[in-house]
């Protein structure tokens, strides 16, 4: 791939969608070479970044998540916002494919110029998060993106994570569904920074209403995570256009918030320790499967602790030895 740093960067500038798509790409390599230009280029962008509205979304399968998006998305673009949407797509853990289908979900927000959707395989990262995805989060507010809204796959760990790199995260629901496919709720909702019943819809609606007075009830039994901010539970629909723009006025009410008490700041510089951090531990766990030590003796002691001749924890002590060595 050949990139010129120079007219990179000032192609991002200016709104180049081809340069951004390939951009990301450079950013989502594995190969040295194009993590160093890629690192370049962030650098150079930084200074013209963190003005976007943050946005995560989570929800349990079936939710209407990508739907969601959609009509958000399109909301938004009709009042002027420039909206980036990071789809985080859930990857193969035998083949390491991913089913990269939520350009097909979201036609409408897809064809319109004022929408970027990227779709990432999460490549096996915990959580289900793609591994660069704050370094595209990144780019897409240099290139003039003021929403960007990060879609998790909604199982796992991704929700605590999304949930450090965004400015607000909204936790969508079904109303009636049992609580075998919400059992990760409760620890989603000490993250969330409102609950939304989507699909209340139809005859649906008379229950969507009672679920959101059964989490309102559960929320007032959780301690906010903010002390200028107690979630809201709200109701929408999707499918019929409703409730939406009442989920955004929300968000930009919090932000009102976060902004005058300087909370938003303070979390951005907690999260940026944090990605600092993550990055840390990533590079320590790249070079030690790249130490040529480790390399030459973890066959051998792979077998040994599979055979049960040699416990896990002798051969970890045995492998993070070998790092001390030249």
């Amino acid at each position: 791939m050949t990139v010129d740093i120079d007219t990179s960067v000032n192609g991002l500038l200016n709104g180049n969608r081809r340069i951004l798509a390939k951009t990301i790409t450079l950013i989502e390599s594995s190969l040295s070479s194009h993590q160093s230009l890629a690192q370049a280029i962030l650098d150079r962008l930084l200074p013209h970044t963190g003005k976007a509205v943050r946005l995560g979304i989570t929800g349990v399968p079936g939710v209407g998540k990508s739907s969601f998006i959609e009509s958000l998305g399109m909301l938004l673009v009709g009042k002027g916002h420039r909206v980036a949407v990071l789809a985080v797509d859930p990857s193969s853990t035998r083949s390491g494919g991913s089913i990269l289908a939520d350009k097909t979900r979201m036609e409408r927000l897809c064809a319109d110029s004022r929408a970027f959707i990227r779709p990432s395989p999460s490549s096996g990262t915990l959580g289900g998060v793609a591994r660069k995805t704050r370094e595209t989060m990144l780019v897409c507010e240099a290139a003039g993106f003021d929403v960007i809204i990060v879609e998790t796959v909604g199982v796992g760990q991704s929700e605590t994570t999304v949930s450090l790199m965004v400015d607000f995260f909204l936790v969508l629901m079904l109303a009636g569904a049992g609580d075998e496919l919400q059992g990760i709720k409760k620890g989603v909702l000490e993250l969330a920074d409102a609950v939304a019943i989507n699909k209340a819809d139809g005859d649906n609606i008379e229950k969507a209403r009672r679920a959101q007075r059964d989490y309102e009830t559960a929320l007032q039994l959780l301690r906010p995570a903010s002390p200028n901010w107690s979630p809201p539970v709200l109701t929408c629909s999707a499918r019929d256009l409703t409730g939406i723009e009442d989920i955004w006025s929300v968000v930009l009410k919090h932000r009102n918030i976060m902004t005058s008490s300087s909370e938003l700041d303070q979390n951005r510089r907690s999260q940026s320790l944090s990605w600092m951090w993550s990055l840390v531990e990533e590079g320590l766990k790249d070079r030690f499967h790249h130490h040529p030590e480790v390399q030459h003796r973890l066959p051998q002691l792979l077998r040994q602790v599979e055979s049960g001749m040699l416990s896990p924890t002798a051969a970890a002590c045995q492998l993070l030895f070998l790092l001390d060595k030249a």
